[in-house]
C-alpha cells in the first residue's frame, strides 16, 4: 500500500490495520515454518507496510504534540 493511501486513513484505521497485519506476519511465519507458503516476499511486504504504519503513527502524534506545544 502506498504511503499516499495510508496518510488518507484515519487513526482507527491504521490501528485497525496495524492489527490486521501483525496477524498475519504471525500466520505467515508459522506456514514459511512448515513449508505451506508459496510467496514468501509477503512476509516482507506486510512487515514494510507495518513500519510504515508505526511512521505515520508517530508522525502524527508528533504533529499533534507540537501544535499543542505552540497553542
Amino acid at each position: 500500500m502506498k504511503v499516499k493511501e495510508l496518510r488518507e486513513k484515519s487513526d482507527v484505521e491504521i490501528e485497525k490495520m496495524l492489527v490486521e497485519l501483525r496477524e498475519k506476519v504471525r500466520d505467515s511465519r508459522f506456514r514459511l515454518a512448515g513449508r505451506e507458503m508459496a510467496r514468501v516476499r509477503e512476509v516482507r511486504d506486510n512487515k514494510k507496510t507495518i513500519a510504515r504504519l508505526l511512521t505515520l503513527k508517530t508522525q502524527r502524534r508528533t504533529a499533534a504534540a507540537a501544535r499543542t506545544a505552540k497553542a
